[in-house]
């Protein structure tokens, strides 16, 4: 049995792509290295764009936090930003034999990046579809018809079609979803955020975004320690170097050597780090990259473990 994780939005605090003045020159460095490989006929243009990694090609992505979690049984989707539109248009096409559900989705928290997506999620106006929302948060219900509200959105909650049930979880207790089994614990971010841990088959996946990282050492993280605790795969909040990470406390977002650090001590087998910055260009998306193996290199001489780490571009698909 496996798990398989799909990134549909991999930015973090609101949606953006570079403007089209970038993307020219980009395309412009694309071009030239097709010759500096050594390349000179059209016909060598597909092998040169298959050997190419997808963000050094098409860029990070624009979508907000959106990941589909998919078990032999059941599906969950973590948070409604932006990337929920793609996923939804997927959902559409029959392709995947859910168009009528039930839908799962777990919210961390609510902020604008989360939510932007949910109402363009086309289930809502289906009838027959059943949507299940689940969250720590008390307020879940509430939150959620006010987003289907004017003036930030045309249709009201009470017109949608579909069949909308609201689960407020215990914080730290498991939540069986058919063959998934899911528990909250909580992130280091100014507003309530709670991460997820989901298992299923032996293997376990944790989304830790958003995240500042405060609380490090197993005594700090206590209760919720075992959110980064045998763990096949984790998903970490990056947004920030070391350097910004100190200019920006408190802003509820880390940097990927926190999260190399934990992953380290704790024997997680692959990390995942996303929730890039607004601003970020491909090529800042890289130095970060840069900046973070430049890092492992020098922890895991001293630790002799080998972890497999990347950051995410919107359409990741990973299987764990």
């Amino acid at each position: 049995m496996s798990l398989q994780i799909k990134f549909w939005g991999v930015r973090g605090s609101l949606p953006s792509a570079p403007p089209p003045i970038d993307w020219t020159y980009h395309i412009e460095g694309v071009l030239r290295n097709f010759f500096s490989s050594g390349y000179r006929d059209p016909s060598q243009i597909s092998k040169y764009i298959q050997g190419i990694e997808v963000p050094l090609l098409g860029g990070y992505g624009a979508a907000t936090t959106c990941v589909e979690i998919n078990s032999p049984k059941s599906q969950l989707i973590v948070d409604g930003g932006s990337g929920i539109r793609n996923l939804s248009e997927r959902i559409m096409t029959g392709t995947t034999g859910r168009a009528k559900g039930p839908f799962h989705i777990f919210m961390t928290h609510f902020h604008w990046d989360h939510v932007i997506g949910l109402p363009f999620f086309t289930p809502h106006f289906i009838p027959g579809c059943e949507v299940h929302y689940y969250a720590v948060q008390p307020e879940l219900e509430s939150l959620i018809r006010g987003i289907f509200k004017q003036p930030y959105f045309p249709v009201p909650f009470e017109a949608l079609k579909a069949k909308i049930v609201f689960h407020v979880l215990e914080p730290r207790k498991p939540y069986k979803i058919d063959d998934l089994t899911i528990t909250p614990y909580k992130l280091d971010h100014p507003d309530p955020c709670w991460g997820l841990k989901v298992e299923s088959g032996g293997k376990a996946y944790a989304h830790c975004v958003d995240t500042e990282g405060t609380r490090v050492t197993r005594e700090e993280l206590g209760e919720d320690l075992p959110l980064y605790q045998d763990i096949d795969l984790m998903y970490f909040d990056a947004q920030y170097t070391l350097p910004e990470l100190a200019e920006k406390a408190n802003w509820g977002h880390s940097a990927a050597q926190v999260g190399l650090d934990i992953a380290i001590r704790e024997g997680i087998k692959k990390v995942i780090f996303a929730h890039h910055d607004p601003g970020a260009r491909i090529e800042q998306v890289l130095e970060l990259k840069r900046q973070t193996r430049e890092y492992y290199e020098s922890r895991s001489r001293a630790h002799k473990n080998d972890i497999l780490w990347d950051f995410a571009h919107e359409g990741l698909e990973i299987t764990i």
